[in-house]
């Protein structure tokens, strides 16, 4: 994510040089960072998902059922929408740079403080807040992390930037060989074909590799999701999508995806036992109710993905000095907020509030003390040339 407002670019994708940022891309990707610490906040005290802290009280059917519905659509789409963003300004960095400089910049900005994570912020996190580390002190800890290759495992939020550092490394090497994606006027049909082709692919996934399974910290089953929207944005970038593609087609195509996919989840939940409490199906397997799950969570990605380029390029291009100051911290937020999220949910634990009312809390608290942290702290050390 470091790298994507520094490729942004309102010129034709032919141009050899770095252009003018898109001030709306940057607004969306700030965006996405505060989603993500809305959804650790939902994953400290809702009964879906993991993180370094748990905080989970006795909930009620509707609370439960907030929870699952929010968490499933939140992970449906954000995640990927950023995949897109990166894959559409890898090709505008590599045009421009070539292989060996493409490479060296995506080692820098996304593997640096992938390992910056790994080896202090997440060590740190764990032993100090979350106590998920065993006991002999934090240094025997810390070489027992390295020396049983623990480490690997621990990106955190990171998994992001290795997954994207993988993707681009491997985009480049295919760029390296003479390949070189086309342009692709965007239509209905190819849109169908690429949400079918997502669900599939997702579902396969899925069939050998259930809930529970993880790689860099992500399962392999969203894997085929992110890898397309990276690669849909390389090619969104030669055919000139993001500014090119008519809001009129955004809005429909979006609204349409997202018209399809709520009776489809309205059928999932009750049939597919989470009105019972069993959501064994949704995990994966050969079943009906994961192929149906794959589909949904294709629709609302790119459904979304329509009608967030449309409703931010309209209303949200441009930048005043909090937009700005937003954007420039998002990344130091991103690689910054677990131990400032988990330390804040360890002050309202005592709080007799519902979980629905602790996750808001503690999300606009999180947002506050990272975005604070980012720019009073990292912007001012070290880091800064990495964030």
């Amino acid at each position: 994510m470091a790298d994507i407002p520094v490729d942004a670019t309102t010129a034709e994708p032919a141009a050899a040089h770095a252009p003018p940022r898109l001030l709306f891309i940057d607004n969306i990707r700030w965006s996405m960072i505060v989603l993500v610490l809305s959804m650790h906040a939902s994953d400290t005290y809702s009964p879906f998902g993991n993180w370094y802290y748990v905080d989970r009280q006795a909930t009620g059917f509707g609370t439960a059922l907030f929870f699952g519905i929010y968490q499933s659509f939140l992970q449906a789409f954000f995640m990927a929408v950023l995949f897109f963003i990166a894959g559409y300004f890898a090709a505008a960095s590599f045009d421009r740079k070539g292989f060996s400089t493409f490479a060296r910049d995506r080692l820098f900005r996304l593997g640096v403080p992938t390992l910056v994570y790994m080896f202090v912020i997440g060590p740190l996190t764990q032993y100090f807040l979350s106590h998920t580390w065993g006991r002999g002190g934090f240094g025997h800890q810390w070489l027992t992390h390295l020396a049983d290759g623990e480490w690997l495992s621990e990106t955190g939020p990171m998994w992001f930037c290795a997954v994207l550092l993988l993707f681009s490394l491997a985009y480049g090497l295919i760029r390296l060989s003479g390949w070189q994606e086309r342009a692709v006027v965007l239509r209905g049909p190819i849109v169908v074909v690429f949400v079918i082709l997502m669900a599939a692919a997702t579902f396969a996934v899925r069939i050998v590799m259930q809930a529970g399974t993880s790689v860099l910290n992500v399962h392999p089953g969203d894997l085929p999701q992110y890898l397309l929207m990276f690669a849909a944005g390389a090619y969104g970038y030669r055919g000139n999508w993001i500014t090119g593609l008519a809001e009129r087609s955004c809005l429909r195509w979006g609204a349409l995806a997202l018209a399809i996919s709520a009776p489809l989840f309205a059928a999932l939940v009750l049939f597919g036992g989470g009105l019972k409490g069993d959501t064994a199906l949704y995990a994966g397997g050969f079943n009906l109710v994961s192929a149906g799950k794959c589909l949904w969570e294709a629709l609302v990605c790119v459904g979304m993905g329509f009608l967030i380029l449309a409703v931010y390029r309209r209303y949200l291009g441009t930048q005043g000095p909090v937009a700005k100051w937003l954007s420039d911290n998002a990344f130091g937020v991103y690689l910054i907020h677990p131990p400032i999220l988990i330390g804040f949910a360890l002050l309202l634990h005592a709080l007799l509030l519902g979980a629905v009312t602790k996750a808001i809390l503690l999300t606009m608290l999180a947002a506050v003390g990272s975005f604070a942290v980012s720019a009073l702290i990292l912007r001012r050390s070290p880091l800064r040339a990495i964030i």
